[in-house]
């Protein structure tokens, strides 16, 4: 990539590709946009329908992210029917830009694929005119920060700032005339986009979680006889065996599950058969097999976090925090040696929990 002499006072950026020496053109946004879809305001109850637990995914502010869509923040879903009303001939296609228009104003995605989604509040999404803009450079374009800096000035609002259509026509712009130059930079962004999203990934992404629910033993009467151990996401971890041979959640070496407290946000690595004593936490398990579990547990053990208020932690932040994922390979060799680590620790803590009972049974028995 070359860098432009400062003394060349072109409308040319300071680093660009080798090969492209024209100016770049200023002009207004809405000069390379074809048409906007915005549906504010819309919502299923003003369609006479309601939303459903399955089906299109609906794309709003609080789920349109930087870069990318968050499929488990604030999900709502429309069936076919409510698809085909709210939708119907403004269908979303892949590499379409999305924007948000307010709380939080300025965030850029693109939609990922062709199998439907509905556009819902404070999101707007763009079709650039084909012959002066690519999908792609829009989306570089929209996040840079002197297109952010001068929206934010364009915009209404006090903490909560919003832009509107009427704004966006004030919007100045300065692009590359050629489609080539645009498309190299578009490829080079999301090139680095996807490099980045290769090796960072939300806790949501690396475990799904499972509702506890059909695992709550009803009986507290605990027996060390009994086969089924009752367990807790907190410090005591073991609270007793139970006789129930039903809702047994059968976790095994090679298919483990963390108990996460969802309101101490404590947890622990479970790789055998177990029931539990309250609904009060999340099971999780891994989405991708090839991840090594004993890493990501670890990850998620090393966390930072103390709990703020009574609420379940999982789906508001956990399930949010981004970690930074090494190559299964590297994976392997950490994960494994924390839970050598771990075993040699258990070990020792057996051996030293034995040393004082002896130790109780001897003070006892040698004194008179």
């Amino acid at each position: 990539m070359a860098k432009i002499d400062d003394s060349v006072k072109k409308k040319v950026p300071e680093l660009r590709f080798p090969g492209f020496t024209d100016d770049w053109e200023e002009r207004k946004f809405f000069e390379s946009i074809a048409s906007t879809i915005d549906f504010r305001g819309r919502t299923p109850k003003k369609l006479g329908m309601d939303w459903s637990d399955s089906g299109y995914l609906a794309l709003s502010a609080l789920n349109v992210k930087n870069g990318y869509i968050d499929p488990l923040a604030d999900a709502h879903y429309g069936d076919e029917k409510l698809y085909r009303k709210w939708m119907s001939g403004r269908e979303l296609k892949k590499g379409q830009v999305l924007f948000t228009t307010e709380a939080p104003m300025g965030n850029v995605a693109q939609v990922p694929d062709d199998n439907g989604y509905i556009l819902s509040q404070r999101t707007v999404a763009f079709e650039t005119k084909e012959d002066m803009m690519t999908n792609d450079f829009l989306a570089v374009l929209l996040k840079s920060p002197l297109v952010f800096n001068n929206l934010s000035a364009l915009s209404s609002g006090g903490t909560a700032k919003g832009v509107s259509q009427k704004s966006l026509k004030g919007l100045s712009i300065t692009v590359p005339l050629d489609i080539d130059e645009q498309q190299k930079i578009g490829s080079f962004f999301k090139h680095l986009d996807d490099t980045i999203a290769l090796h960072q990934r939300k806790l949501g992404e690396i475990f799904n979680y499972e509702q506890p629910t059909k695992y709550i033993v009803k009986s507290t009467e605990y027996d060390d006889n009994f086969n089924t151990p009752v367990l807790t996401a907190g410090k005591s971890f073991l609270l007793g065996y139970t006789d129930e041979i039903s809702g047994i959640k059968n976790a095994t070496v090679e298919n483990p599950v963390v108990i996460f407290d969802d309101f101490t946000t404590g947890s622990h690595y479970v790789d055998f058969p177990f029931k539990i004593k309250s609904s009060a936490m999340k099971l999780l398990s891994l989405n991708d097999n090839s991840d090594n579990f004993y890493f990501m547990f670890n990850t998620l053990k090393n966390i930072k976090y103390v709990p703020q208020s009574h609420e379940r932690h999982w789906i508001s932040k956990f399930s949010s925090f981004e970690i930074y994922k090494p190559s299964q390979e590297e994976q392997q060799k950490i994960g494994s040696f924390f839970k050598q680590l771990d075993a040699t620790i258990a070990l020792h803590q057996r051996k030293l929990d034995l040393l004082k009972e002896q130790k109780k049974g001897f003070l006892q028995k040698m004194f008179v």
